[in-house]
C-alpha cells in the first residue's frame, strides 16, 4: 500500500487549503486513515482521523471547527479541508492508514498505523 499526500502550499492567515491523500494498492475501503503533521522543531502531531465508512471522525482540539476530514472510497482518497488557517498550522502534513475492523476506534497514535505516506508542506503566513 502506498499513500501520497498532496495539496499543500503557501497561504495567508485566514485562508484555506484542501489536502488529499491518495492510496494505491490494498482495499482502501478497509482502511482507517489519519492525518498527521510535523511543525518545525515540534513532534509529530495527530490532526484528524476517519473510519472506514466515514461514520466516525476524530479531531485534535486545534483542528475542531476549522478542519474537516472526509473520504471517497471509490477514488481511494481522503481529504482534509482546512479553513481559517493560522501560522501555527505551518507544518508538513502526511497521512497514514491501517486495515482494521469497522468498529475499531480511530487512533491518534501514528505507531498504530501500518502505512504512511510522504508529506506535503503547508505554510501559513501572517
Amino acid at each position: 500500500v502506498q499513500l501520497q499526500a498532496s495539496g499543500g502550499g503557501s497561504v495567508q492567515a485566514g485562508g484555506s487549503l484542501r489536502l488529499a491523500c491518495v492510496a494505491s494498492g490494498g482495499t482502501f475501503s478497509r482502511f482507517q486513515v489519519g492525518w498527521f503533521r510535523r511543525a518545525p522543531g515540534k513532534e509529530h502531531e495527530f490532526v484528524a482521523g476517519i473510519n472506514r465508512n466515514s461514520a466516525s471522525t476524530y479531531y485534535t482540539d486545534s483542528a475542531k471547527g476549522r478542519f474537516t476530514i472526509s473520504r471517497d472510497n471509490a477514488k481511494k482518497t481522503v481529504y482534509l479541508q482546512m479553513s481559517s488557517l493560522i501560522p501555527e498550522d505551518t507544518a508538513v502534513y502526511s497521512c497514514a492508514a491501517r486495515d482494521v475492523i469497522l468498529t475499531r476506534p480511530i487512533s491518534a497514535e501514528e505507531r498504530d498505523y501500518n502505512y504512511r505516506g510522504q508529506g506535503t508542506l503547508v505554510t501559513v503566513s501572517s
